[in-house]
């Protein structure tokens, strides 16, 4: 007889527990995507029942840590609000002032008499000069000159070069100041040129002098073949080279140029489509936003308010930079590449990416190559080689830029206020001040901040200082 065990109450109780529990469903939190390594089948399917986690050790998109760069969306948004702001503030302008924009007053600005163009017969007798040079290089190729004689001759010509025009912008009446800024700048591109083509030919007798075999026999390696086109010394002096080089887009004189094989006719008629287009922007611009920006600035600086002069200056920062930046296009990109097209010049580097400036040296060092190679190769270098140190160098580097600034500026304003070279001399504490304290994005912000600001300040001293002189000191003296 088989008898049933009997059992108390407590473990009945546990029993109708346990045997409840078994039969409850079970509810997990099911993350799609993301399963252990233990919640699969043997086919490798994940199970139904297994415990899948949705979270693991990561950092935050915005935390240096996570490694994530794509902030391309953010970029756009920059871009989209940039352009609204400055829609707007196109818009207030608009309003407040009408369309200012006037095409038959920018001929005014070159020419006060129609029957009288002083600044183009400046640019006209600019020939003069460069013939001299070539006079004298021909002479001294051929031992008629001693090297004495023609350092003499060519010193005299390059200071004539730089005085000549300035009295006659300074002295006479008839020509304006754009117009003396433009002949001003082709005798300043001229000496440069000619500094370059005396010291390249003198290079070239000193090798020759130096080496009499050695160079004769480089002279046949480089005229061997009829397909090299190669020229040497003294056969590179004829007018042909000379003005080739004077038209050239480059300040560095060459024996023998890097050509393009043939004129890209689409690729020129862009170039000359946006020269055309960007002077008219530029212009419109001027006039439209820069001008009256100006004008409002006046009375704040006469009066010494100075809450206004910031807020003023900040309010002509935005229009000048961006009328800088299309200035940078038109002339480094646009008419450099036209010009290099139409000669078949091959060597197209006007400029590199000193929007990445990190520094102010590196921005001076990229953002005008035809210049920089100018002064590294016939400046800077000769000086080294002299035993100056690398800082003196660069000093007087520094100083010589900051002369021609002002020379470009001064002479056309018939004022000196030494705002021009103060700014170019205060580049030098400026690039320590960056280059010791700031790296990466703050340095490439400080060079950015220096552009922005820097220029409208130097614009606003010599706008209030020429308004000063030709309009209040004449009403005084009434």
């Amino acid at each position: 007889m088989f008898v049933k065990p009997k059992r108390d109450k407590g473990q009945a109780a546990v029993s109708r527990g346990l045997f409840a529990a078994a039969r409850k469903p079970r509810v997990f939190l099911v993350c799609p995507g993301l399963h252990l390594p233990g919640d699969h089948n043997s086919q490798g399917a994940p199970r139904a029942s297994g415990l899948q986690r949705c979270h693991r050790l990561q950092d935050s998109l915005f935390s240096s840590d996570s490694g994530f760069s794509n902030y391309r969306g953010i970029l756009n948004w920059c871009v989209v609000m940039l352009i609204l702001s400055n829609a707007r503030l196109f818009l207030e302008n608009l309003i407040k002032y009408g369309i200012l924009v006037d095409p038959i007053q920018v001929v005014s600005l070159f020419l006060k008499d129609p029957y009288s163009w002083p600044a183009l017969c400046l640019v006209i007798v600019a020939n003069i000069f460069a013939v001299a040079a070539f006079q004298v290089e021909k002479r001294l190729a051929v031992g008629a000159l001693t090297e004495q004689a023609g350092l003499l001759l060519h010193g005299v010509n390059l200071a004539t070069i730089l005085c000549f025009p300035a009295a006659v912008a300074f002295l006479l009446e008839s020509i304006t100041p754009v117009g003396s800024v433009l002949a001003l700048m082709v005798y300043t591109i001229l000496f440069l040129k000619l500094f370059s083509y005396r010291d390249v030919n003198l290079w070239c007798r000193e090798r020759r002098a130096g080496a009499k075999a050695k160079a004769a026999l480089a002279g046949k390696a480089a005229n061997g073949g009829a397909a090299q086109r190669t020229v040497s010394y003294p056969d590179n002096l004829t007018y042909r080279d000379l003005y080739y080089f004077l038209f050239a887009p480059t300040l560095c004189y060459e024996l023998n140029f890097p050509r393009s094989p043939r004129i890209r006719k689409r690729f020129l008629l862009r170039r000359l489509l946006e020269m055309l287009f960007l002077t008219q922007l530029q212009v419109g611009l001027i006039q439209q936003w820069m001008v009256p920006a100006i004008q409002n600035s006046m009375k704040p600086f006469k009066d010494m308010d100075y809450s206004r002069i910031v807020e003023r200056l900040l309010k002509l920062a935005v229009p000048n930079h961006l009328i800088w930046l299309i200035f940078f296009y038109w002339l480094f990109h646009s008419c450099l590449n036209a010009v290099a097209e139409l000669m078949q010049f091959g060597d197209r580097e006007f400029y590199r990416d000193w929007w990445n400036s990190e520094s102010i040296t590196y921005f001076w060092q990229n953002w005008n190559i035809p210049v920089h190679k100018w002064c590294i190769r016939h400046f800077y270098k000769p000086m080294l080689r002299r035993g100056s140190s690398k800082w003196a160098a660069r000093t007087a580097v520094f100083l010589a830029s900051a002369f021609f600034h002002e020379y470009l500026v001064s002479i056309p304003l018939r004022m000196f206020r030494l705002w021009a070279f103060t700014g170019m001399m205060a580049q030098i504490p400026l690039a320590w001040i960056v280059g010791r304290f700031f790296r990466g994005n703050y340095g490439n912000a400080a060079v950015w901040l220096s552009l922005i600001i820097g220029q409208p300040v130097a614009v606003l001293m010599y706008v209030h200082d020429y308004y000063v002189l030709n309009r209040e000191a004449p009403a005084a003296g009434t």
